[in-house]
């Protein structure tokens, strides 16, 4: 059985490392990174770096290669490959599986607002606050390049490049991230408005906790929507056992 799994996030590597654990014979994973980082985390196993070559391209990888089960555990803004891996597994008849770690839900002191995009939240930056600290990455900053009355912090694992806001300190660091030093962070820099996206997961939540203890709002960018029709689970143990009943899968032969 040769399972390709669309990496991107926490849980593939995961499920990268509970697959490599405990080898069972036949079992042939590929991990498939999109080569976004420029120094990514590698998981265990074979690992290929790039894009297919859109939906079609795939499709011609996953027969090609005799794919037999594609998981997506892309982040959950890579809209464009997940539905490219939708269309691709219908065309190829490969079974497929969606690993996607739960978004935040606010709680009790949070002040969010929320936005469709990434040029939806810059529209309500300048009525919002003028200190910004802005946490989507370095893909998509073009949306803020044209809020020269705002001052920007910008963390991104690699450096951004233009069109970047004029007024900013680029902060290049890779989570996960403590509490306390997101306090700390925010006191440094006398943020007063967090931008993000949501992205879920435990890596980089603890800038939520600091900014409701701190009365800092949260613009926060809601998740693009998904493929219907896909399977969604939201641990990699969830995947594992979708995987053992398939009936390719060396372990149930």
């Amino acid at each position: 059985m040769h399972v390709l799994i669309l990496g991107g996030i926490t849980e593939a590597r995961r499920l990268a490392e509970l697959l490599a654990a405990d080898p069972v014979p036949g079992l042939r994973v590929t991990n498939s990174l999109a080569g976004r980082v420029a120094a990514p985390r590698l998981p265990p196993g074979e690992v290929r770096v790039g894009g297919f070559g859109g939906a079609d391209g795939l499709a011609a990888w996953l027969r090609e290669h005799e794919v037999d089960a594609l998981i997506d555990a892309t982040h959950p803004f890579a809209a464009r490959i997940s539905f490219n891996a939708a269309r691709a597994a219908a065309t190829a008849h490969v079974p497929l599986l969606a690993l996607r770690r739960p978004g935040w839900v606010p709680v009790a002191g949070d002040d969010w607002r929320e936005a469709d995009s990434l040029e939806e939240a810059a529209r309500l930056l300048p009525g919002v606050g003028r200190r910004v600290f802005l946490t989507t990455g370095r893909m998509g900053l073009a949306a803020f390049a044209d809020l020269t009355g705002l001052w920007f912090l910008v963390r991104s694992v690699d450096a951004p490049e233009p069109p970047l806001p004029p007024r900013m300190e680029v902060l290049l660091d890779r989570g996960p991230f403590t509490l306390d030093g997101e306090r700390e962070l925010l006191r440094r820099h006398r943020i007063d408005v967090v931008v993000t996206k949501d992205s879920g997961g435990a890596a980089t939540a603890p800038k939520l906790q600091a900014a409701r203890e701190a009365g800092v709002p949260v613009v926060v960018v809601r998740r693009p929507p998904v493929p219907e029709g896909v399977r969604i689970v939201a641990e990699p143990e969830q995947a594992l056992r979708w995987l053992a009943t398939r009936p390719s899968f060396p372990a149930a032969g």
